[in-house]
């Protein structure tokens, strides 16, 4: 009999969490044989893809449900402080790929954009000048500006003043160090430093068809979507980072930590404008507040979008629901993971969750017309003709047991590792791709600790000189580390006071 082939790492899906990984874990053991496997003919054809994503460098500088406010009035920002260092630890990694030299150029992938966020009604206004006061406390948000003054708000959002009610109580704050970043070329970028390196592969229109314990490791079965081949490779450490299919995979590993763990899948449309006479009148990512009982996914945000050196607009994201777990899935994908074990979980949700169900029901059932009203709170000009429909990718929320309601659905990331670490899986969304090198760090931790505390440690301390709890609390190594990151990444021209750092 034929032996199977043998790799170290096998990562399941071409898109931005894999891509990070398999480059990370390849400039940490330059001998690792690895090989990713991806069901569509490209990388980031899913979720990283630049149109699936609101391609937001997430950073907490205008995301108002990073800072939610506690019953007595005041703001929690531990959330928004931890994103932004994270978001610090992502351009660490870049930055340092980008001085190689073999990478390739960081403009293809980050744009400078300012972050606003922007408020309407007393409460609103009163929410964002209390966000203001305790953020700008904190040294990376110092830079953040805070308006209510409507001329200001003019040259900050030329695109969005006129033709609103002179006695409309608005507010805004804006932070110009912002990012746009396309995670698609991004992706492609990581792919294609990987593939010049011994050793390391990716096969495109591959399916993964079974998962068996092997000793210590994983058989993994692998199946040519085209020719209808089938072949079995032996790894030591499996990944799967295959966005809303990375839960099917999971359960059919059967690792005890899998068990109740389900999804429930929201799918996004967008509003796209490309029309460079409108475009070029927003220069600027301005997030709002979801409508009252509205999802955290559903935070209303105009965007300026820099996809392969052109800009265009985006406004949404318009909720929706299927019961697909990739754009490009299959209807059965929901109902073929209720397993005997998360059923409890997922019944729980759906019984504490009827108002979000309802929402993503009427949201699909939004007319052009419907859609248009809510952008012309942010746009009150805007014409339907600059604007069309475009589909975004699906995102799997998780569905876990809790104790006490049986189920809860969570709006976030989660990292599933064997007890083992010879096998981990990525589940969830939001902030996803921005912090992706984060939560990369966190798995090879938790999956090669001997290795990241022994002969890892030095090469990891090159590449992340800071990582995100020094960068919450020491000012000065943060304001380092992110000019540093800024000038490598060339979101700033080099100054006087840049070099002084250097």
């Amino acid at each position: 009999m034929a032996h199977n082939e043998a790799v170290d790492v096998v990562l399941v899906g071409a898109g931005i969490m894999s891509a990070t990984l398999a480059v990370l874990l390849k400039e940490l053991d330059p001998g690792l044989k690895l090989e990713v496997v991806e069901l569509m003919d490209s990388g980031a054809a899913e979720s990283s893809n630049p149109w699936n994503n609101a391609g937001t460098g997430h950073a907490g500088l205008c995301e108002l449900n990073y800072t939610p406010q506690a019953a007595d009035g005041s703001i929690d920002i531990k959330k928004a402080v931890h994103i932004n260092t994270q978001f610090e630890v992502s351009k660490q990694f870049w930055a340092y790929l980008t001085q190689k030299g073999t990478f390739g150029s960081s403009k293809s992938f980050i744009s400078p954009v300012p972050h606003l966020s922007f408020v309407q009604g007393d409460k609103g206004v009163s929410f964002l000048k209390k966000r203001f006061e305790t953020l700008s406390q904190h040294h990376a948000f110092s830079d953040m500006h805070y308006t209510e003054d409507r001329s200001e708000m003019a040259e900050w959002m030329p695109l969005m003043m006129p033709g609103r009610p002179l006695d409309e109580k608005i507010a805004a704050t804006r932070v110009m160090n912002g990012t746009d970043v396309n995670f698609g070329a991004l992706t492609n970028q990581l792919l294609s430093h990987l593939t010049s390196a011994p050793d390391a592969q990716v096969k495109y229109s591959k399916r993964v068809t079974g998962l068996k314990r092997n000793g210590a490791g994983w058989t993994v079965s692998i199946k040519d979507v085209n020719s209808g081949n089938s072949r079995e490779v032996d790894a030591k450490f499996v990944f799967l980072g295959a966005g809303g299919a990375a839960l099917p995979l999971l359960q059919a590993s059967g690792i005890e930590e899998s068990k109740g763990f389900g999804g429930f899948p929201v799918s996004g449309q967008w509003l796209r404008c490309d029309n460079p006479e409108v475009v070029k009148h927003h220069q600027a990512k301005v997030y709002s507040q979801a409508a009252v009982g509205s999802p955290p996914m559903s935070v209303p945000h105009l965007d300026t979008r820099v996809v392969d050196g052109k800009k265009s607009l985006l406004f949404g994201p318009y909720a929706g629901f299927t019961t697909k777990f990739l754009k490009h899935g299959s209807f059965l994908d929901l109902p073929l993971s209720i397993r005997a074990g998360n059923i409890g979980p997922m019944l729980a949700v759906a019984r504490d969750n009827m108002d979000l169900t309802k929402y993503l029901v009427s949201e699909v059932r939004q007319s052009m017309e419907q859609r248009l009203e809510s952008l012309r709170r942010f746009y009150p000009e805007a014409k339907a003709e600059d604007w069309r429909l475009e589909v975004a990718g699906q995102r799997v929320q998780i569905i876990k047991k809790d104790p006490k309601k049986g189920g809860v659905l969570q709006f976030g990331t989660e990292l599933v590792a064997a007890k083992d670490g010879s096998l981990a899986a990525l589940l969830g969304a939001s902030p996803g791709a921005s912090v992706t090198v984060s939560i990369m760090l966190e798995l090879i931790e938790r999956c090669f600790p001997e290795k990241t505390a022994g002969e890892w440690a030095a090469k990891l301390h090159e590449i992340f000189p800071a990582r995100e709890k020094i960068l919450e609390t020491d000012a000065e190594l943060y304001r380092k580390i992110n000019t540093q990151n800024n000038i490598s990444l060339e979101l700033v021209e080099q100054s006087n006071e840049a070099e002084s750092y250097a």
